[in-house]
C-alpha cells in the first residue's frame, strides 16, 4: 500500500508557485537545483531580521521583485528575460504581436503587476524593458519579427507609468558631444523601431534578413507573380510598422505632461539630420532613409485630423512658427524669395513683434490656438520658460513638412537618381550596353582581366537591381503613402496661397514678407511629389488637383514671389505630366486632367502667358549649367504650348498676348525660340558628320579588329554618346521649328519687326542651305528616324514659315531681309527646295507662294546692290559699330555714349540686357535718339541719290548728244 504524500499548507504552496514563476528563493538552493533560480541572500537576511518566515508570499513579493530586478547577479539571465516573454505572450494572445509563440502570463498578472506598484518602484523595470525591446529590433529589417517588440512597446506606453518612464529614459534623447542623426537612430529607444525598413542602408548598419537578397535576387529570372508577392509582403509589413509607431506616438501625445518630450524628440531627430537634404548624404552622421520614410508615414498619420478636404483648420497654422519658434531651425533654410539677410532684418524691424503675426492681436498668448477634434490634435500650451508656445497643429504641420523633405521626398530623389545613374557608368542602360560589348569582345579575344570586369559589372548590376526593387516595394507600391503625402501638400499650397491673399490673379507686384520668407522646400516638395505621383499608376486617382493647378498658374510666371527659376520650372514639369495627350504621363488622356487645362478659369486666362514668361526667364538662371538646363525646361514648355495651341480658347489667348506683348515678353520669347532652333539644329548636323566618321571607322572590319580592345570599347562608347546627343538635340530642334511653323500661320507681326525680321530670315536661309544645299548628301544616315532626323518634314516646316511670313508681310520687307543675308542666301536654293517639295508631295499652293517669294528676294537683292552702289563710300560715323551697316535710326547708349542703329541694339537686348561695350545695365527705354546724326545720314542718302540721278542724267544726255552728232555726220556724208 502506497505511502500517502504529505499535505502542504497553503503558505507552502504559495511559496512554491512564486519560486517557479519568479525563479528566486530565500533559502540557499539545494545541490542540483535549477540553475536559473537566484538566491536573494540580502533580502532573506532582512526578512529574518524582521522575525518572518523565509517563504515567498504576497506580502513580500513586491520587495522580492524589486530586489531581483535591481540587484547584480552576474551568472543569472538578463533581469527581464522572464518578464519580457510574459509581455510577448500577452500581446501575442491579443493578436497584435505577430505570433511569436511566447506563453501568455496568468490572466490579470501583468495588469496587477504594473498597476499596484508606485512609479519609483516600476521605473527601473520599465527602463530595462525598453532597453531590451530596443535590442530586439536594432538589427531587424522589414522581414524580421519586429511586430512582437513593437506590440510590447505599445502595451507599455499605454500604461501611464510606462509612458512617463519612457520619455524620462536617458536614451529617450541621447546626449553626448558626438551626438548626430545616426547616433539618435541607433541609440535612442524609438530609433531602432523607425530604422526597420526594406530600403538599403550602409553596410555598417545593414539589417537582417537582407530584403534585396531574399525578395529580389536574380529578379529578371523570377515569375511576375513571385515579385508581386514580395511587393505585397513588404507593403503589408511596413504599413503594420507605420500603424504601430503612429499609435505609440499618439498614445504618448495624449498625456499633457509627456507631449513636450515627444515634440523635443521629434525636433532633435529633425535638426540632427538637416544635412539629409544635401545631394550627398553622409551615412555615418545621418539617420537612414528607412528611418525617415517611416517617420514620414507616421507624421502624415498624425496630421490626418486636419487634412480634411475643406482645409477647415488652415487658420490654426501659425506662420509665426517659422520666424519665432526655436524648436526647429527654419530660419536658416533658403526662402521662397527673400535672402537670409532680408528675413533677419524683417524680423528685427517688426516692431509689433510676434503679436502682429496673429491677425493683429496685442496679446502674444492669443497666438496659442488650440486644435479642435481628435485628442491627437489638441494640446495645452507647454511651458517654455516665458516664451510663446504654439498649438499642436502648428507644431505637427511644420515638423511634418521638415520630415517629408528629409524623408519621403529625399527617398524619392534617391530612387530617381538610382534609376538614372549607376556608378561607375552614367545610367543602367549604358551599363547593360557596356556589359554586352565586353562579352562580345571577350568572345573574340578572351582575357582574364576582361572576365573580371564582366563579373564585377554583373555583380554591380545585380545589386543595383535589388536596391531599385526595394525602393519600388516600399515607395511606389504604396499608393496610400503617396496619397497621404498629396493630401498634406494640398493643405500646404492652400496655406501658402493664403499668405498672399488667396487664389486670385493677377498677383501684386510686391510680395508679402510672410510668403517671401517661407522655406522654399515647402513649395518644391509639393511639386516633386506631384511629379513622382503622376508617374505611379493610380496614385492620382481621387486626388483633388485644382488647388495645385491654381498654385502653379499663380506662381509659375512670377519671379517676384518665387525667385528660383528651377522651382518654377518644376511646376511646368508637373503640368507636362498632367497634359492630357502627353506621352510622358500615366494620367494621360484622363477627363480630370483635361478639365484642368480646358475648363479651369485661371488656366484659360493665364496659363499660356505664364508659360511664355517662364520660357524667357529660364535663359538666365545663375547656375553654371544654365545653358544646358534651359533646353530641358523649354522642352517641357514646348510640349505644353503645342498642346494648348490645339485648344481654341488657349490659342485665342495666345494671339491676344502676342498682340499685347508685341515688343515685350512675346518678342523675347520669339528671340530665344529662334536662338535655340539655330543652335540645336547646327549642333545636331555637326554631330551627324562626326557620327558618320565613327561609323566609317567601325565598318572597316579589318582595321577595326586590329585596334586594342580598350580603344574599341572607348570608341564604341563615344559612338553611343554621339547617338544620344543627336537624338536629344534633333528632338528639341524639331519641337522648336514646329512651334515656329504653327504659330507663324496666325501670328506674323512680331516676326517682321525691324529688330527681328533679319534674324528670322537668316535662320530660315541657314536651315534651307543645310537641307537642300550642296552639303546635304553628307547628312545621309542609314536610319535617320532612329535619331529623330526627319529632313523632309523639316524642309516642309521651314518652307511653311517662309510662306506664312510672306502672307503677313504687308510692307514687303521680308524679301529684302532674306536677300540681305550674306552668309546663307542663294537664289538657287529656292528652286532646289521647290523641286524637293514637289517630289515629296507638298501642297502645290505652298510651293507656288514659296517660289514667288524667292523671286521677290532675287529682285530685292538686285535693288540692294544698286542702292549700295549709289551710296558709294559711306563715312564710318554713319556705320553701325556692331554690324558695320548704314544706320537708319541711330541711338546713343547712355553709359558708353556710343551710337548704334536702333534695330541692331534692340536685337542684342532681346538676349542680353547690357551695353555691349561696357556691360552696364541697358534697356530699350534707356536709348537716346541721335536726332542730329539721323538728319545727317538722311541728308547723305539724299545727296548720294541726287548725285546718282545727276550722273545718270548727264550720261543719258551725253549718249543722246553722241547719237545726234553721229547721225549728223552720216547725213553730211
Amino acid at each position: 500500500m502506497a505511502t500517502p504524500k504529505p499535505q502542504r499548507s497553503p503558505e507552502e504552496i504559495e511559496d512554491i508557485i512564486l519560486r517557479k514563476i519568479l525563479l528566486v528563493t530565500l533559502a540557499p538552493p539545494a545541490h542540483g537545483a535549477d540553475p536559473r533560480i537566484i538566491y536573494l541572500e540580502m533580502t532573506a537576511a532582512e526578512i529574518l531580521s524582521e522575525g518572518k518566515d523565509l517563504r515567498l508570499n504576497r506580502d513580500v513579493v513586491e520587495r522580492v521583485l524589486i530586489d531581483r530586478l535591481s540587484g547584480e547577479f552576474p551568472d543569472a539571465e538578463a533581469p527581464f528575460a522572464y518578464l519580457l516573454p510574459l509581455i510577448f505572450g500577452a500581446v501575442d494572445r491579443s493578436g497584435f504581436g505577430g505570433g511569436g509563440g511566447s506563453q501568455p502570463p496568468p490572466p490579470g498578472f501583468l495588469d496587477e503587476l504594473f498597476s499596484e506598484a508606485d512609479f519609483d518602484s516600476l521605473d527601473p523595470i520599465f527602463k530595462g524593458l525598453y532597453e531590451d525591446l530596443r535590442g530586439h529590433v536594432i538589427k531587424l529589417s522589414a522581414l524580421g519579427n519586429f511586430q512582437q517588440p513593437l506590440a510590447a512597446l505599445l502595451y507599455l506606453v499605454k500604461l501611464p507609468a510606462g509612458a512617463k518612464s519612457l520619455v524620462n529614459h536617458p536614451w529617450w534623447i541621447p546626449k553626448g558631444a558626438y551626438l548626430n542623426g545616426r547616433v539618435i537612430e541607433m541609440t535612442s529607444i524609438l530609433g531602432p523601431f523607425f530604422h526597420v525598413s526594406a530600403l538599403p542602408d550602409h553596410t555598417i548598419f545593414k539589417s537582417e534578413p537582407d530584403v534585396g537578397q531574399h525578395c529580389f535576387s536574380e529578379a529578371s529570372t523570377r515569375r511576375p507573380a513571385d515579385l508581386l508577392s514580395s511587393f505585397t509582403t513588404i507593403k503589408t509589413v511596413m504599413n503594420n510598422l507605420y500603424e504601430g509607431l503612429s499609435e505609440v506616438l499618439l498614445t504618448l501625445l495624449k498625456h499633457a505632461d509627456i507631449r513636450e518630450h515627444v515634440l523635443q524628440y521629434l525636433a532633435e531627430v529633425i535638426n540632427r539630420n538637416a544635412s539629409r537634404a544635401h545631394i550627398q548624404v553622409d551615412p555615418i552622421s545621418c539617420a537612414s532613409s528607412g528611418m525617415f520614410v517611416s517617420l514620414s508615414a507616421v507624421m502624415l498619420r498624425l496630421c490626418e485630423p486636419f487634412l480634411d478636404p475643406h482645409c477647415s483648420k488652415i487658420d490654426k497654422i501659425d506662420p509665426g512658427y517659422v520666424f519665432y519658434c526655436n524648436r526647429l531651425d527654419l530660419r536658416g533654410l533658403t526662402a521662397l524669395h527673400a535672402s537670409s539677410e532680408e528675413v533677419a532684418e524683417w524680423i528685427k524691424n517688426d516692431s509689433s513683434g510676434k503679436a502682429d503675426i496673429n491677425s493683429g492681436s496685442g496679446d502674444i498668448e492669443n497666438r496659442v490656438v488650440q486644435s479642435q477634434g481628435a485628442s491627437s490634435s489638441g494640446s495645452k500650451p507647454a511651458s517654455t520658460g516665458g516664451k510663446a508656445s504654439y498649438a499642436f497643429i502648428s507644431e505637427c504641420f511644420f515638423m511634418t513638412a521638415r520630415v517629408l523633405n528629409l524623408g519621403m521626398l529625399k527617398a524619392f530623389s534617391d530612387f530617381k537618381h538610382l534609376v538614372q545613374f549607376s556608378w561607375p557608368f552614367k545610367d543602367i542602360s549604358r551599363s547593360e550596353d557596356t556589359l554586352s560589348t565586353l562579352k562580345a569582345l571577350q568572345e573574340q579575344s578572351p582575357s582574364p582581366q576582361m572576365q573580371m570586369d564582366i563579373a564585377r559589372l554583373e555583380k554591380e548590376l545585380e545589386l543595383y537591381s535589388q536596391e531599385k526593387l526595394c525602393y519600388e516595394a516600399q515607395l511606389l507600391r504604396d499608393p496610400t503613402l503617396i496619397k497621404q503625402g498629396l493630401s498634406f501638400y494640398r493643405l500646404m499650397v492652400v496655406w501658402l496661397v493664403s499668405l498672399v491673399g488667396g487664389f486670385k490673379m493677377p498677383l501684386s507686384s510686391t510680395c508679402p514678407m510672410e510668403f517671401s520668407s517661407m522655406p522654399e522646400h515647402f513649395a518644391e516638395d509639393a511639386m516633386e511629389l506631384l511629379i513622382f505621383a503622376s508617374r505611379v499608376p493610380k496614385a492620382l486617382d481621387g486626388v483633388i488637383l485644382d488647388d495645385f493647378m491654381n498654385f502653379i498658374i499663380m506662381f509659375m510666371g512670377s519671379p517676384t514671389h518665387i525667385r528660383n527659376p528651377y522651382l518654377r520650372a518644376k511646376m511646368v514639369e508637373v503640368l507636362n505630366c498632367w497634359m492630357p495627350r502627353g506621352s510622358c504621363c500615366i494620367c494621360s488622356g484622363s477627363s480630370a486632367t483635361t478639365s484642368l487645362f480646358e475648363g479651369h478659369q485661371l488656366a484659360l486666362k493665364y496659363l499660356v502667358r505664364n508659360l511664355l514668361k517662364l520660357y524667357v526667364d529660364i535663359e538666365f538662371t545663375g547656375s553654371h549649367t544654365q545653358f544646358y538646363d534651359k533646353f530641358n525646361i523649354r522642352h517641357n514648355i514646348a510640349e505644353l504650348l503645342e498642346y494648348l495651341w490645339q485648344v481654341p480658347s488657349h490659342r485665342n489667348a495666345w494671339r491676344q498676348i502676342a498682340k499685347e506683348e508685341e515688343k515685350g515678353v512675346y518678342l523675347n520669347f520669339l528671340n530665344f525660340l529662334i536662338n535655340d532652333s539655330i543652335y540645336l539644329l547646327d549642333e545636331s548636323l555637326n554631330k551627324i558628320l562626326e557620327l558618320k566618321e565613327l561609323e566609317a571607322e567601325m565598318s572597316n572590319t579589318v582595321e577595326w579588329e586590329r585596334r586594342p580592345a580598350q580603344e574599341r570599347q572607348e570608341r564604341a562608347r563615344l559612338f553611343h554618346s554621339q547617338e544620344n546627343i543627336i537624338r536629344i538635340d534633333m528632338k528639341l530642334a524639331n519641337e522648336d521649328v514646329s512651334m515656329l511653323a504653327f504659330t507663324s500661320e496666325q501670328i506674323t507681326v512680331p516676326f517682321l519687326l525691324p529688330e527681328m525680321v533679319e534674324r528670322v530670315a537668316s535662320m530660315l536661309n541657314y536651315f534651307l542651305l543645310q537641307l537642300v544645299g550642296p552639303q546635304r548628301k553628307s547628312l545621309t544616315l542609314k536610319d535617320p528616324e532612329k535619331y529623330e532626323f526627319r529632313p523632309k518634314q523639316l524642309l516642309k516646316q521651314i518652307v511653311q514659315i517662309y510662306v506664312h511670313l510672306a502672307r503677313g508681310d504687308k510692307e514687303n520687307i521680308f524679301p529684302t531681309a532674306i536677300s540681305k543675308d550674306g552668309r546663307s542666301y542663294n537664289e538657287q536654293l529656292f528652286s532646289a527646295a521647290a523641286d524637293v517639295l514637289r517630289r515629296i508631295g507638298e501642297d502645290g499652293r505652298i510651293i507656288h507662294e514659296f517660289v514667288e517669294l524667292g523671286a521677290k528676294a532675287k529682285v530685292a537683292a538686285i535693288e540692294e546692290m544698286d542702292s549700295e552702289a549709289a551710296l558709294g563710300e559711306v563715312p564710318d560715323e554713319f556705320l553701325d559699330p556692331i554690324q558695320y551697316t548704314l544706320m537708319k535710326d541711330p541711338v546713343i547708349l547712355p553709359s558708353s555714349r556710343i551710337t548704334v542703329d536702333r534695330p541692331v541694339i534692340q536685337r542684342h537686348l532681346l538676349s542680353d540686357s547690357t551695353d555691349p561695350f561696357n556691360r552696364s545695365h541697358l534697356t530699350s527705354d534707356m536709348l537716346i535718339p541721335d536726332v542730329e546724326l539721323k538728319a545727317r545720314i538722311e541728308e547723305f542718302i539724299r545727296s548720294q541719290h541726287l548725285k546718282r540721278h545727276s550722273s545718270d542724267d548727264f550720261s543719258m544726255q551725253s549718249s543722246k548728244a553722241s547719237i545726234q552728232t553721229t547721225a549728223g555726220d552720216m547725213l553730211i556724208d
